[in-house]
């Protein structure tokens, strides 16, 4: 390290304030210092603890770190997210990598490292967890955020300062295939599980990072990076609160820009969304982080610039504050226009002072910052005092996997062959059923690096549904029968398949989707399908399973919903669980043999037809069926929905306040009943609808929900104080209101699934409400005789 780093310099002074502190570092810099802390750099951590390396990427050429250092660097990418590498040697070559680029500059500043992490930290041999869509299935933010604390903590004790996770992006259109990355078609569910996602995050040190931000999941026809045709009253009121919610409530530090236009405005480009809203009006005082070559697009793909420097000028000026994944346009293009006056050096200034602000806040500007992580602070001397030292999928993690696992996944239909209680014979049949693959998304390593590896052993224990229904029915003879591949056209072993069925009890049917990327896959970034049909012949083996005249049990693996032809309601039972991470096989096998009582449900709607898209629960009127169109919409299983192996009833609804005024609030509760005979959870959905506004409205909307554990026989009296509120939306000159009028409150166990409804009138003058309008329903459970307390879950 550098002389200059020794002495008592106000940047390292801890009593001093943070905005103090960059203030006095930024005053010190060269313009090609601030512009080096705009930048990343994509490197791979080295098998033998050296230090990292550039990543040869086919979007460009690896920068040359020795050129690059002596300025400084704001970012490493992904050093342990590039190659298989052991957990200990990858901390051990980020510590000598952040050593050599804090003693090449001048201040003896070190890297910010960031990873993904949506569904568990993407390193070799890392938990891998249920993906976002099975969050948002178990509508349980407190298990989530355990789970984000569990990933946070992996992450900063091998010297990761930050996550890009979560994805707030509001699913519009299940063909897009990164469905999967998102936690539902309910902007109210989405914030309320991500917000819950980033608090465990944060709370574990680590910088999380929202994206996709703004419009990402809208574009057309469910294309990757298509433009969104969508108008600002729809933009405000179904993509935007997420990412309202999680600014306000959750602490999170960083902000990733959209890919796409939004009539004619890209993302990374939009001033009034990335500074304007984000920043002016929402309070946002973090840093802007490119997606992925996302500013260079800006020239090759929108072509609303003419070069890597006006691209440069474009994003900077909008409020983008680093350059992601490695240095491009914030490079010698970004300075060319600087040297040419092009670009008002304050904007520099602007943004290297937001990420100085980061890194002073992540320690790494204090007196006694250290370039060795917890992990490695018994002793990090050489490679073979930290190989195999460091385990990022201890059996804390596991279980937790599994519980997050077994409450996602989802009952569609049952008629009574689930719990099954010991079948003589069991044919396990289809492509997922021997696929240790099966669970993981295309984020987790294994599908989006490991892939590439093929040599490398998967780092984590996967056991397939096959081999967990044997160890969970030891007593039945479980046969295994391929049918066919996941999106191969061959038929060939679709007799065998028939056959195996003939002779068993019970057929467990196991399909669904291979996660990918750009086309590799099924599911997954860049995996966007025409239709919602089965991938491959898949559909055509479940019918003729069907036909077998065996009882079949139909188990998706899948990143998005598919429409299932007749099986929907021919199958014995139908069970859904989207991409459920490392246990996912044991979590099946644990709901059809009934030692778990299912209890996930629908973040997303599943379509009746394959061809009905784009088509979610929260639609106007008009987006239902129709006399005077042809095509219904109408979903096989609504939003919300899941099923579970005991009974519920509902009654007892009372409102307290019937009437109250635009800027008042009501409440109202009901009684829930475990009518069956054993222990389960039923999840209390109140839904909002309008039925006269002075624009369109969805028919309705989910704005509270409860996840209710209740012992065989027991009651509880669930109360959800109602915020008038919880009714604005953007009125006619787009500013966001609450009118007066009737409104009902809808109580249900889905959207499809009404159990009770009340009526509140508010009364009183239109109101404008902005950014600090109440933005939940509380929610209180009092248990009845019956039980000693209810363990309620909401946000």
């Amino acid at each position: 390290m550098s002389n200059t780093t020794t002495k008592r310099v106000p940047w390292r002074d801890a009593s001093l304030s943070p905005a103090e502190r960059a203030d006095a570092l930024l005053s010190q810099m060269t313009l090609e210092e601030k512009t080096a802390q705009l930048i990343g750099v994509w490197v791979g951590a080295s098998a033998d603890g050296a230090e990292v390396a550039p990543h040869q990427h086919e979007m460009n050429e690896p920068p040359d770190l020795e050129s690059l250092l002596p300025n400084g660097l704001g970012q490493l990418t992904r050093p342990f997210g590039t190659k298989p590498v052991d957990a200990g040697a990858g901390a051990l070559s980020l510590m000598r990598t952040q050593e050599r680029i804090a003693a090449s500059n001048r201040f003896g500043i070190p890297a910010m490292a960031h990873e993904e992490c949506l569904a568990g930290f993407a390193a070799w041999g890392a938990t891998a967890y249920p993906v976002p869509l099975a969050w948002g299935a178990t509508f349980d933010p407190g298990l989530v955020r355990r789970m984000a604390a569990a990933i946070g903590t992996d992450l900063r004790r091998v010297g990761i300062h930050q996550g890009l996770a979560p994805v707030l992006d509001v699913v519009r259109d299940a063909r897009w295939g990164r469905v999967e990355e998102t936690i539902g078609e309910d902007p109210y569910l989405v914030g309320s599980v991500a917000s819950a996602y980033i608090q465990g995050l944060e709370q574990a040190g680590v910088v999380a990072t929202l994206k996709h931000f703004a419009g990402y999941s809208a574009s057309r026809a469910g294309r990757n990076h298509a433009p969104v045709s969508m108008g600002p009253r729809e933009f405000a009121d179904v993509v935007l609160p997420p990412f309202e919610m999680a600014v306000r409530e959750s602490g999170v530090r960083s902000v990733m820009h959209a890919y796409t236009d939004t009539d004619g405005i890209p993302s990374v480009a939009n001033r009034a969304l990335l500074t304007g809203l984000l920043r002016d009006t929402w309070g946002f005082e973090g840093t802007v982080v490119a997606d992925y070559f996302g500013i260079g697009f800006l020239q090759d793909l929108h072509g609303v610039a003419g070069s890597r420097g006006e691209a440069a000028a474009a994003a900077l000026d909008a409020g983008v504050d680093v350059e992601l994944p490695t240095v491009d346009a914030y490079g010698e293009h970004l300075l060319a226009e600087l040297e040419a006056g092009r670009v008002d050096p304050a904007l520099v200034d602007r943004a290297a002072r937001r990420v100085l602000l980061q890194k002073i806040g992540l320690g790494l500007l204090d007196e006694d910052w250290s370039p060795v992580p917890d992990a490695l602070a018994a002793g990090a001397g050489d490679l073979r005092s930290v190989q195999d030292t460091v385990n990022l999928d201890p059996p804390e993690n596991r279980g937790l996997a599994a519980r997050l696992a077994e409450e996602s996944i989802v009952l569609l239909s049952n008629n009574g062959t689930l719990p099954l209680h010991s079948p003589a014979r069991i044919a396990v049949v289809g492509p997922n059923a021997e696929n240790p693959m099966a669970f993981l998304g295309c984020y987790s390593f294994p599908a989006h690096v490991g892939s590439q590896f093929p040599e490398v052993p998967a780092g984590i224990e996967l056991p397939t549904v096959a081999a967990s229904l044997r160890a969970e029915f030891g007593d039945s003879d479980v046969v295994y029968a391929q049918g066919c591949g996941i999106d191969d056209p061959d038929t060939s072993g679709i007799g065998d398949a028939v056959a195996a069925a003939k002779e068993s009890d019970v057929v467990i049917a196991v399909l669904g989707d291979r996660a990918g990327l750009f086309g590799r896959g099924t599911s997954g970034e860049g995996c966007d399908v025409e239709s919602l049909v089965l991938p491959g012949v898949q559909q055509q083996l479940l019918d003729a399973l069907l036909d077998s005249g065996t009882p079949v049990v139909t188990v998706l693996l899948t990143g998005r919903p598919y429409a299932l032809g007749q099986a929907a309601s021919r199958s014995a039972a139908v069970v859904q669980a989207f991409f459920p991470g490392e246990e996912g096989g044991s979590a099946v096998a644990r709901v059809l043999s009934g030692a778990v009582n299912p209890s996930g449900r629908l973040p997303v709607s599943v379509p009746a037809t394959p061809g009905s898209q784009p088509a979610t629960y929260l639609a106007a009127p008009l987006a239902g069926p129709t006399d005077v169109s042809s095509i219904d919409p109408t979903p096989a299983f609504g939003f919300g929905h899941g099923l579970s192996y005991t009974e519920f009833s509902w009654d007892g609804l009372h409102v307290e306040t019937p009437e109250t005024s635009t800027d008042g609030e009501t409440a109202a509760s009901l009684a829930v009943t475990n009518t069956g005979a054993r222990d389960g959870v039923e999840v209390v959905q109140l839904y909002l609808h309008d039925p006269v506004a002075s624009v369109v409205r969805p028919v309705q909307r989910l704005i509270g929900y409860a996840r209710v554990p209740l012992k065989a026989g027991e009651s509880a009296r669930v109360r959800f104080t109602v915020p008038a509120d919880a009714a604005s939306f953007t009125g006619v000159d787009l500013e966001r209101i609450v009118e007066p009028g009737v409104l009902e409150l809808r109580f249900g166990a889905s959207s499809t699934d009404i159990r009770l409804t009340g009526e509140v009138r508010l009364t009183g003058p239109v109101r404008s409400v902005d950014h600090t309008r109440r933005l939940h329903c509380a929610v209180d459970v009092e248990a009845a005789e019956a039980g000693p307390g209810v363990e309620i879950t909401a946000p």
